[in-house]
């Protein structure tokens, strides 16, 4: 296709034009999967991103901006709009992982700030996914990171860029699979405000002058976005180093509150970041429906000696690209002075539906916006998919010793306390944040979500959760996704969140799609979409990262756990009226709701410490039901009825008891004689979607619950212990402090150490 354009055009290309289609058209920017037709197991479909947006759209009253701006936007109070945008950094963070985690938050804050005609951060959040840090160095692919290394300085890596612009981070996870030990998945989100006048995206005139603001370019961060589209091996880390770009967070802190200012004396036209593919996308992108004049040589560069093709493509950071009225550059360069941040006018606006580049005159590039944005063919894409049904957990031997089951689930990788990350995180700066990630008060009980008051001195809050369970994509996609739509909805209505006021982002981080893996992601996105349907919710903003598999010298190829992760956003009336997870008070009620797949222990922590041989299905979530569980669980925070909430996730009833107790040092003593199926199944089982509750023992429960599946389980007590009893056999009598301490030990043990 591009030989036949240059023939037709009677020319050859020169190089700057080669790396703008090599950019533009790389999967990392146009996302060439994801928009391809599919013949799903000989039956043609229209493109995963075609029936994404088609569902999304039937939901979407409350929506200000969807699928066309760097993030998405939905409405929250008095004018005001909520963005939010979830990225991935993973091949710069599996090469340098502090340079590309932190480079990664600047990136996805660049897309909050470069939305509509400029927005504020409010909120960062980090997830990520790495091998076990005990793993054993002989199984490390080579020329890959430690991933006790990688998880240090990942960590880092959001933390200073976070905490130095002053947006609070105050959500996110971190989640344990060896065949994550060649490339880590490395998620980071940002979450915005700005009136909902100012969310819509910019347009261009031709005569308009283009401006660059914020850092200098240079060569760091050089086909990061064709890098990002490929497989990794062996010598990727060596190779590709100069794609990791160098990320400065107080360049970037002085050009939010610039864009603000700006749009606030209705100065900007339109506005975009400079990430993936450097000028050659931003421009190629802000200027597309009417053309653009670049003269290179305006701008300003790190190095003296750079290649014009080398400035184009650049992923140098801290810079975005403004259009400007000609009648308010005087005022645009003034406020660019008043915030310390340098400028440049690098070219204009046209009418000529070209992108034509000049470097001291000379041409270096004159491509037609329609072949740049419309030429490239699309193949029709074939998957395979079929689902291969797997059994119920078998009737293994009953586990022979209770406290070191329960120690074992507490020390889990996937399930130990967090709490050496989160500290290194400011999550009350802005003055916002209403409920911390630990709570009680020895603030030490984990929170399911974030709660915000993005307008200081109202009562309207801002929920932000996710869910994501990457083991569970592996042994069914469709459930599994499921899955983590469910949990992120369930940690938002677990703290008083409306499931209904909730708007969606995905992120698909999957191995390179051949038929098998396509077929799996063509089984997540249907979750997606039927998740949408159940729940008269919409996604509003997502990111496919399809190349997350590895070349091991030999040939063969270690393709990491397919990840699914769902950001969800709820918009609340009220703060007042939110709940934390820890226990309040002695002699409460401690119930659980929900419909749980007790046989459904498939890829559960209890089945990897003690079973991890067997092959059994996920948890199968009754999700008809959900809805109304959700409505009922909200409605009774509301109602000041429920005094803390926890939802279910991994580890089950088990751990989210033991981190109810944890923050108020408050026990608790349970029978478990009404549980109709197995003890150890029933206390460790993951379903998504249920919860445990307290409430007070005087409460009238049998109307609150009689339309939920609950089952009253037993009482807190003041004793620091919690106790299990099955027909007046005791099981268990662990003290909450032993409990805590193989909890909080794992992660000291890598952070303190």
């Amino acid at each position: 296709t591009v030989q036949n354009y240059f023939i037709a055009l009677g020319r050859d290309p020169f190089d700057l034009e080669l790396e703008t289609i090599a950019q533009t058209w790389s999967e990392h920017c146009c996302h060439k999967t994801f928009k391809a037709p599919l013949i799903m197991n000989g039956i043609a479909k229209p493109s995963l991103f075609a029936r994404l947006k088609e569902t999304a759209q039937h939901y979407s009253q409350h929506v200000v901006s969807a699928f066309i701006d760097n993030a998405g936007a939905f409405e929250f109070y008095e004018g005001y709009a909520i963005l939010g945008k979830v990225e991935t950094h993973n091949s710069p963070s599996a090469i340098e992982p502090y340079g590309g985690a932190a480079t990664g938050s600047g990136g996805v804050f660049r897309d909050i700030i470069g939305t509509g005609h400029g927005a504020k951060v409010i909120a960062s959040t980090d997830i990520f996914c790495v091998a076990p840090p005990d793993l054993p160095a002989t199984d490390l692919p080579p020329g890959c990171l430690a991933p006790d290394y990688i998880l240090r300085n990942v960590v880092a890596g959001v933390r200073d860029y976070g905490n130095r612009m002053g947006i609070p981070t105050n959500n996110g996870s971190v989640h344990f699979h060896q065949d994550f030990r060649a490339k880590p998945s490395v998620i980071v989100g940002a979450y915005g405000i700005a009136p909902i006048a100012a969310c819509k995206k910019g347009k261009p005139i031709p005569g308009d002058l283009i401006f660059l603001i914020g850092g200098r370019t240079g060569r760091d961060g050089i086909h990061g976005a064709t890098v990002s589209s490929q497989s990794m091996d062996a010598a990727t880390s060596n190779t590709s180093a100069n794609t990791v770009q160098i990320g400065n967070a107080i360049e970037e802190k002085r050009i939010a509150d610039l864009v603000i200012a700006a749009r606030d004396a209705d100065l900007i036209r339109a506005i975009t970041d400079c990430g993936a593919g450097g000028l050659s996308s931003a421009v190629g992108e802000i200027a597309a429906q009417c053309g653009a004049s670049i003269q290179l040589e305006t701008v300003p560069l790190k190095h003296k000696n750079s290649n014009p093709w080398e400035i184009w493509v650049s992923e140098s950071q801290e810079r975005m690209v403004c259009i400007i009225a000609p009648a308010d550059v005087s005022h645009f360069r003034a406020l660019c002075d008043q915030h310390s941040v340098e400028y440049a006018q690098i070219g204009s606006c046209t009418d000529t539906q070209q992108l034509c580049v000049t470097y001291y005159s000379a041409v270096a590039s004159d491509l037609s916006m329609q072949f740049l944005h419309h030429g490239m063919p699309q193949q029709p894409l074939h998957a395979t998919y079929h689902k291969t049904p797997l059994p119920d957990f078998p009737e293994v031997p009953m586990p022979a010793d209770w406290l070191t089951l329960y120690c074992a689930l507490l020390a889990h990788w996937n399930v130990c306390s967090k709490e050496p990350i989160v500290r290194q995180y400011d999550h009350g700066v802005q003055g916002t944040n209403v409920l911390a990630p630990f709570t009680g008060f020895l603030q030490e009980s984990p929170n399911n979500a974030a709660v915000l008051t993005p307008l200081l001195g109202k009562p309207y809050g801002l929920i932000i959760s996710h869910g994501m369970n990457p083991i569970l994509n592996r042994l069914d996609p469709y459930e599994g996704s499921w899955w983590a739509i469910v949990e992120s909805l369930a940690n938002s209505v677990a703290v008083g969140g409306d499931y209904t006021q909730t708007h969606l982002i995905d992120n698909f981080i999957w191995p390179t799609p051949d038929e098998h893996y396509l077929g799996y992601l063509d089984a997540s996105l249907q979750a997606c979409l039927d998740a949408m349907d159940l729940f008269k919710i919409p996604f509003i903003s997502g990111k496919d990262s399809l190349a997350s598999t590895y070349a091991y010298p030999d040939g063969s190829l270690l393709p990491i756990p397919p990840v699914l992760c769902i950001s969800a956003m709820s918009k609340i009336p009220d703060i007042t009226k939110t709940v934390s997870s820890d226990f309040k008070k002695v002699g409460s009620l401690i119930i659980a709701i929900g419909n749980f797949d007790c046989y459904g222990l498939g890829g559960s922590c209890y089945a990897q410490i003690l079973h991890p041989e067997i092959s059994a299905r996920p948890p199968m979530i009754d999700k008809k039901s959900l809805p109304h569980i959700f409505t009922t669980i909200t409605t009774l925070i509301q109602q000041g009825i429920i005094l803390a909430c926890h939802d279910i996730s991994e580890g089950g009833i088990a751990v989210a008891l033991a981190e109810m107790c944890f923050g108020n040092n408050i026990g608790a003593h349970l029978d478990l004689s009404s549980v109709q199926v197995r003890t150890d199944f029933f206390l460790c089982a993951e379903t998504a979607g249920c919860f445990l509750i307290e409430v007070d023992d005087s409460t009238a429960l049998a109307d609150l619950l009689a339309t939920v599946p609950h089952i009253i389980l037993g009482k807190t007590v003041a004793q620091p212990y919690i106790t299990l009893e099955h027909h007046h056999n005791r099981l268990i009598q662990a003290p909450l402090v032993r409990l805590k301490q193989v909890w909080q030990e794992p992660m000291k043990e890598i952070f303190y150490r």
